[in-house]
């Protein structure tokens, strides 16, 4: 009966182990993988290159006109009474009253013959002051001047002198202009002896006549190197710095003297 019962365990061992070996050998079945997130192809845009910009002609910056351009394509014009009077009216009328401009009008009675573009310095002196000879003799005031000739700088102050030779005759000529003459010279010459005639800037005449050396009394004529030109073809009135001290200088005085009629006025 033993015997029997170790049979039956030895069958089923076997048994077991043929269940076993079978099950090894069979295939496994896969496990059933997880769904995976889909992954989808993002879409892809591609951005059109962006056209560069037709190059839009470019626009040139305006230059400033400068006088020198003007001037260059105009032709000559010679200054006439006009154009000094309505330089005087648009520049001092700032800041005015009505009543006081008035006072600063120059009368056309004060005004001499303009130079046409015809006349060397000397001929247009000798049209407009026939009688200097007489004037020049008669001239005897220290610190006064019986002519003015105002230029816009020290070199042409040389020339219009040089030029002049012919007119002046032996009369005393003073440098009116600051480069290399100190005022204290030209204050001295003004004080010791009788100078008839003086030639120079804005700057300096208005200077000395500031400092009471300069005195305007026997002052006759005032000329205006108006019509000539430097090297940038400006005018005399061209020059912003030398326009305003003109200005000033005919405010000073020198408006009232033309207007109460002792004072003649000249455009060269």
């Amino acid at each position: 009966m033993l015997r029997h019962w170790k049979d039956l365990s030895d069958n089923e061992e076997k048994e077991k182990d043929t269940n076993m070996i079978e099950m090894m050998q069979q295939e496994p079945t896969p496990m059933p993988s997880l769904p995976k997130k889909d992954k989808q192809p993002k879409e892809c845009f591609l951005l059109p290159a962006k056209e560069k910009d037709k190059e839009a002609p470019k626009t040139k910056k305006r230059r400033k006109k400068k006088i020198s351009d003007l001037l260059a394509k105009s032709e000559p014009k010679p200054g006439v009474p006009e154009d000094l009077q309505k330089l005087v009216m648009d520049q001092l009328s700032i800041k005015r009253s009505v009543i006081e401009l008035e006072e600063l009008k120059l009368p056309d009675s004060c005004f001499l013959p303009a130079n046409d573009l015809s006349h060397s310095l000397s001929s247009y002196l000798k049209q407009i002051c026939p009688k200097w000879a007489k004037l020049r003799r008669n001239h005897k005031e220290k610190k006064s001047l019986v002519m003015l000739i105002i230029c816009s700088s020290a070199l042409r102050a040389l020339e219009l002198i040089r030029s002049m030779a012919a007119f002046k005759g032996d009369c005393k000529v003073l440098k009116l202009f600051a480069k290399h003459i100190k005022i204290q010279e030209q204050v001295k010459l003004l004080e010791k002896g009788v100078v008839h005639l003086g030639v120079g800037t804005p700057g300096r005449i208005k200077a000395l006549i500031q400092q009471d050396v300069l005195n305007l009394n026997s002052l006759k004529y005032l000329v205006f190197d108006w019509n000539w030109r430097d090297q940038k073809l400006r005018r005399l009135m061209d020059i912003p710095e030398i326009r305003k001290e003109v200005l000033e200088l005919l405010e000073m005085r020198l408006i009232s003297l033309c207007r109460a009629e002792s004072l003649k006025l000249g455009l060269f």
